[in-house]
């Protein structure tokens, strides 16, 4: 274990008293080789569905797709695909794939993803991230229902081990999308014969490094190395536990104890000490952290409220004095150091045009105006920020806000159905390219939680993904976020995320990225 110093083990014993009443995790008999605080309970353990990141690490250790992530470039290397050709006109590829296995011992061919894409677009299987395969030809009617014959959707098995892929129009990321959760290969006799049950214990059938060991409800999930995966000689971890812990109090006191490798949830009030670890590891990272408006529901169907929001807060005293782990207040939506784009003005704190507004829209000096509520899911650090963010609003605009927190299922579901005001929320890059911040925005996307909606944006989105000149193409996402953004302010950036894990000298093959991917098959522990 690295030392501690003497702050913060006095600052430690603070956090201990304030969580002795976390369920212990002594159901883990053996300790696994490498445990992860991975925050939230999964709410599903089913790649066509899953929409946060808990449930995407555990993805990426059971199952693997037609690529993986290099765990320091993130470049697209080799999975189920051992090799692969691009059409000259960038719309074609295919795909060779390897010999492999399903843990149930049926092998792995291009029928599986055929099924397993079809099967994500569907209108039944009501994918929030479908839309990440409306890049296929005639992905997006089918997905909506304008296609009826699945078949016509540009995935295509030519035998057993050839799979061909057609694209409506050349898409530079395509294959960095293709180790994506929603894109992930499902065996499809699992279920079809389990149905809704098939992710359970015990019926799970995956491809990946990984298999499915134990799952106690609440409170971990174990995986075991799969014998049967194809590179099973260079996977070095035997075992792997998930631990649901949203405490951040708590998932730091377990990892101090050695109860726990890698955590990425620090208390905001230890930032400043653990930086000086040699165990700490922070770099940038490509998310943001952000308030999204219900534009359906009252006082936020109105664009000027929202503006007046967006310029009473004060993000440059959040990142200082809350969150104190180097985050870059954030105006705009696409973070700042994504490649080849400069992301826009945005709105900046300007209180006396935020009080004009808020006049124009009939409430002068916040009077008449409706108390509203402010949702975030359990986190010590959300509620830090959401309580700055209220008394923000007090004081610039005489308004009250009132704070609710829920767990992370029912937060889950209660934006999805928008049955809510405004809500905190963030968003970390699928893909490095400013798509993966601004496509989610368009009319009926899966994750436009915020139910807004925007003719001329959506054709710009269009455009954008359409045009050939980098530069252009560029300019044509600038002018959308601007919608977005500055003239609809549909959505409040707080602020950028950087990275901020801790993890022990001895775990070898995690490395710095901007999106903070550490496929588990490259990682492996050295203790003495």
């Amino acid at each position: 274990m690295v030392p501690m110093d003497k702050t913060v083990l006095t600052i430690l014993l603070v956090f201990l008293c304030a969580s002795l009443g976390f369920v212990a995790f002594t159901e883990r008999t053996p300790r696994a080789d490498f445990v992860i605080i991975n925050g939230a309970e999964p709410e599903t353990l089913d790649p066509a569905i899953m929409t946060g990141l808990p449930e995407g690490r555990i993805a990426a250790a059971l199952f693997e797709g037609l690529t993986v992530a290099d765990p320091k470039t993130l470049d697209p290397l080799p999975g189920m695909a051992e090799r692969w050709t691009i059409s000259d006109d960038g719309c074609t590829y295919t795909f060779h794939l390897r010999k492999a296995n399903w843990t149930n011992g049926d092998p792995v061919t291009a029928h599986d993803f055929v099924y397993s894409w079809r099967r994500a677009l569907a209108p039944a299987t009501a994918s929030e991230y479908a839309y990440m395969l409306y890049h296929l030809k005639n992905g997006e009617a089918y997905n909506k229902g304008d296609l009826a014959d699945p078949k016509k959707v540009g995935v295509r098995a030519l035998n057993d081990a050839t799979l061909q892929v057609t694209l409506k129009q050349r898409t530079p990321f395509f294959l960095g999308l293709t180790h994506f959760s929603t894109l992930l290969p499902v065996n499809r006799r699992c279920v079809e014969a389990h149905g809704n049950r098939w992710t359970h214990l015990g019926n799970i059938v995956t491809n990946g490094p990984f298999m499915l060991d134990d799952w106690k409800i609440g409170r971990f999930i174990r995986v075991k190395k799969n014998p049967g995966y194809y590179g099973a000689d260079n996977v070095r971890l035997r075992s792997v536990d998930f631990l649901a812990v949203e405490s951040a109090n708590t998932a730091f006191n377990m990892y101090l104890s050695g109860e726990a490798d890698f955590v990425s949830t620090i208390p905001l009030p230890l930032r400043r000490i653990v930086e000086r670890r040699p165990d700490y590891h922070s770099g940038p990272y490509i998310g943001t952290y952000y308030y999204v408006f219900n534009v359906h529901r009252k006082p936020f169907d109105d664009a000027r409220v929202r503006k007046a929001f967006a310029m009473a807060v004060d993000r440059e005293k959040i990142c200082k004095y809350i969150t104190r782990g180097g985050e870059i207040p954030a105006t705009s939506f696409v973070p700042d150091g994504m490649p080849h784009y400069k992301p826009i003005k945005g709105m900046c704190l300007d209180v006396d045009r935020a009080r004009t507004l808020l006049a124009a829209a009939g409430y002068p000096g916040g009077k008449g105006f409706p108390k509203v509520e402010l949702l975030y899911n359990t986190s010590e650090a959300h509620k830090d920020i959401a309580e700055v963010v209220q008394e923000m609003l007090k004081k610039n605009l005489g308004v009250k806000v009132e704070l609710v927190n829920q767990e992370w299922k029912v937060y889950l579901a209660t934006t999805k159905a928008r049955d809510y005001q405004f809500a905190r929320a963030a968003w970390i890059g699928d893909y490095v390219d400013p798509n993966t911040f601004l496509d989610m925005w368009v009319t009926g996307g899966g994750n436009n939680r915020a139910g807004w909606s925007n003719a001329e944006y959506d054709a710009l989105i269009r455009r954008a993904g359409a045009e050939g000149n980098p530069e252009k193409r560029m300019e044509l996402f600038r002018r959308a976020e601007r919608i977005l953004i500055e003239q609809e302010a549909a959505i409040m950036p707080i602020y950028y995320y950087v990275s901020n894990e801790m993890y022990r000298p001895e775990i070898k093959g995690i490395y710095s990225n901007i999106r903070s991917v550490h496929p588990l098959k490259f990682v492996r522990v050295e203790r003495q």
